[in-house]
């Protein structure tokens, strides 16, 4: 291990997956120092991140990613060795009704930490310096990017490109400024494309911690349209193991989609949900939570199934989610019953 810990930039770690990940690297790579740097808007939450308070190897800053001077600040007083991105307006919703923000935060942002790494991580396109050989750039990004599958399929790392929200499309475009880095100027980049993920820590707007919130609150639980649109869910410290495989062993320019392989539609998320709240927690006037569930106006240009083939990543870097649906939503609910006051 090296007598000096390595600083690596971690962008966005207050919030839901970055929490979640942050106190797992740490304590898996006591050779490093972290830097989170998250402008901590509404997603963030540090009561997240209490395991890594006082920790000498962790230092929070507040800041932008879309703000050049702080970000290129950083990589000098720190000696940023890597960057691990997951910074990102996140909520479709909020991209359909404000899509200016997901632009500014997912492409401009990612491409103001590309240039603060470029500029000091190397002398000219293909050329590192010679002390930051070895210094790597990992992109976290969705699965939206590839748009919407019929009953049958799976999303693959080369299939083609399909966003159909101002979110997604986002998204997209920051993947590419990843890739045009990575093949213009040789900079050592890999990009992870994940599934949904739910699991402890995760923001109240979301479909799993609504649910909860609104059967505990007595209130007409949410769901879009029919219920039938279909996402495959990955635990989130599935993912988080899966990220720190890739930032660690994954090839250069290489992408690797990260998925739990676990299809559910939403109205059997609701269901379940509502079945283990029933045994936890039962209503006071013994009916099922089930019964709250509502069915409302479906979401603008709502993709219909999401699926991930996790195979690149399970064969090239021997990955495994060890969650399964079942197990992965009983430590979520346990967690929220515990820790939200929702």
């Amino acid at each position: 291990m090296n007598t000096r810990a390595e600083s690596i930039l971690i962008t966005g770690g207050a919030g839901f997956i970055g929490s979640n990940f942050i106190p797992f690297f740490i304590n898996s790579h006591p050779g490093y120092n972290i830097i989170n740097l998250d402008k901590l808007t509404y997603a963030g939450d540090l009561s997240n991140l209490t395991e890594v308070e006082g920790n000498s190897r962790y230092h929070l800053v507040e800041g932008d990613i879309c703000d050049p001077q702080l970000v290129a600040k950083l990589f000098r007083e720190y000696d940023i060795r890597g960057v691990i991105h997951m910074a990102a307006e996140s909520h479709v919703d909020n991209s359909i009704t404000g899509p200016g923000i997901f632009i500014k935060t997912n492409l401009n942002g990612t491409f103001t930490l590309l240039e603060a790494a470029r500029e000091y991580w190397m002398d000219g396109p293909f050329k590192y310096k010679d002390n930051y050989k070895g210094c790597r750039f990992h992109h976290i990004s969705t699965d939206e990017v590839y748009g919407t599958l019929g009953e049958t399929g799976l999303f693959k790392e080369d299939t083609p490109y399909a966003p159909n929200s101002p979110y997604s499309a986002s998204k997209a475009g920051s993947d590419f400024l990843v890739r045009a880095y990575f093949h213009t100027y040789g900079m050592n980049v890999t990009t992870s494309n994940c599934s949904n993920n739910y699991g402890p820590k995760q923001h109240n707007e979301k479909l799993i911690p609504t649910i909860i919130r609104k059967a505990l609150a007595e209130e007409p639980i949410p769901i879009y349209g029919d219920g039938r649109n279909i996402r495959d869910w990955l635990y989130v410290m599935d993912h988080c193991t899966g990220i720190d495989l890739v930032y660690h062993n994954g090839r250069e320019g290489e992408t690797y989609n990260i998925g739990g392989r676990n299809e559910q539609d939403n109205l059997m998320i609701a269901k379940t949900v509502c079945s283990l709240l029933d045994k936890k927690i039962p209503r006071s006037n013994g009916t099922p939570y089930a019964d709250l569930i509502t069915f409302v106006q479906d979401r603008a240009g709502h993709d219909r199934r999401y699926a991930i083939d996790a195979s690149k990543i399970e064969t090239d870097l021997n990955w495994k989610a060890l969650e399964d649906f079942n197990s992965g939503i009983n430590k979520t609910l346990d967690w929220y019953l515990k820790n939200k006051h929702l």
